[in-house]
């Protein structure tokens, strides 16, 4: 009886000490994920850039005098001119800026990499995003941009520049514009809300919790953004507006500057029409609208609006 008490005894202290350290991760993972990353990002929905987005953009990289900002413009179809052109109003507030238009072949070397070394800040300006991922993506420059977005960098861009933060990224292509209309009408662009019609491919994933569009209001990318997200509901979908931006800060939360708003779209307590369903649809999806002033916690899905 002693002999089986004591067994008992003893698979109840590792009963308890499987509970202590199964309790171990939900503890520590708040801390690990406040360390991960110390940069902010700085993601504008295209259009005119407000002078005091920029001026913000060059204080979070440390300000007149000590922001060291990387330009890249391969987005653009003149990108050494678009990059060159950032750049230099950069420097008019006061930042050492460095424009840059690479290949992906450049920017798999070393030399290029190592131009990122003392960055405090990096910029993506705007185009086609799908040409700004083509050159960078898994190259050692890519590995760059993480590296100093950990250390503490402001990563920044719009419009291309933009959709490029998150992982999946939209193209800015659909598979079936207009939809089942008549084909008279099948030129219209985004018409619909439809299961495999946007196209989306790999971006940088520096935004983790969430899907960009760009250009959201003034183009009328509703439908887009809301096909991308029922698809793929683990991820918020986040439209932000002309000359609006989504500052994100290194514990994730979110504030909206500028000079319009940024639609949210959550998901994921949603119940959502199964893969092999005709029609894409939902219940129980939340939508904000979140002016200039609002900020939103995409962790708890918790929105303020400015006072």
């Amino acid at each position: 009886m002693k002999s089986a008490r004591r067994i008992a005894h003893a698979l109840g202290r590792v009963a308890m000490v499987g509970v202590l350290m199964a309790m171990v991760p939900c503890v520590m993972t708040p801390s690990i994920k406040a360390q991960a990353v110390r940069g902010h990002l700085l993601i504008v929905g295209g259009g005119p850039q407000p002078p005091a987005l920029v001026q913000k953009f060059v204080d979070l990289a440390g300000g007149a005098g000590h922001a060291r900002i990387v330009v890249f413009g391969m987005a653009s179809e003149d990108g050494k001119a678009g990059a060159e052109e950032k750049a230099d109003d950069l420097r008019k507030l006061g930042a050492r800026a460095l424009a840059l238009d690479v290949t992906h072949e450049q920017a798999d070397q070393d030399s290029v990499a190592h131009l990122l070394d003392d960055a405090t800040g990096v910029w993506f300006i705007g185009g086609d995003q799908v040409k700004l991922t083509r050159a960078l993506l898994g190259t050692r420059v890519e590995r760059a941009i993480h590296e100093r977005y950990r250390a503490g960098a402001v990563i920044g861009g719009t419009s291309a520049g933009a959709a490029v933060m998150s992982s999946p990224m939209i193209t800015g292509d659909e598979r079936h514009p207009g939809g089942a209309r008549p084909p008279g009408d099948s030129s219209s662009a985004f018409m619909t809300i439809a299961r495999g019609n946007i196209v989306t491919t790999q971006g940088f994933g520096l935004l983790t919790t969430a899907i960009v569009d760009q250009h959201f209001l003034r183009r009328r990318r509703h439908n887009r953004l809301i096909s991308v997200v029922l698809e793929d509901p683990r991820h918020l979908g986040v439209g932000i507006d002309e000359s609006t931006a989504l500052l994100v800060d290194p514990d994730g939360r979110w504030t909206i500057l500028g000079e319009s708003a940024v639609v949210v779209y959550d998901a994921r307590h949603a119940t959502i029409t199964p893969p092999g369903a005709p029609v894409l649809g939902e219940t129980g999806m939340v939508m904000h609208v979140l002016p200039a002033g609002s900020t939103y916690d995409p962790h708890t899905g918790r929105a303020t609006l400015p006072r």
